[in-house]
């Protein structure tokens, strides 16, 4: 528990950091579960989809949440996965 009352508040802006970041991270990884069901279905609206899974990767990357070369590994795998449809 922390004595200072600076140390009380970035204790605060910590935890609240962390629940939005979680919020965040959970609606993106609901996105990428949602593309990957529809790539398996061979469903052609997963591109669309597709479009709003990079930008919620992006914004992860952007705000920190994740790194930027797992932005990048995850982009990469999801867009392989897309091509294969396509054949």
């Amino acid at each position: 528990m922390p004595n200072k009352k600076s140390a009380k508040k970035e204790l605060r802006k910590a935890a609240k950091r962390q629940k939005d970041n979680n919020l965040v991270k959970s609606k993106a990884k609901d996105l990428i579960k949602k593309t990957k069901k529809q790539i398996e279905a061979k469903d052609k609206t997963a591109e669309k989809d597709f479009n709003n899974v990079i930008q919620a990767i992006d914004k992860m990357a952007k705000k920190g949440i994740i790194k930027k070369n797992t932005a990048s590994r995850k982009k990469s795998r999801l867009q392989k996965k897309i091509n294969n449809i396509k054949k």
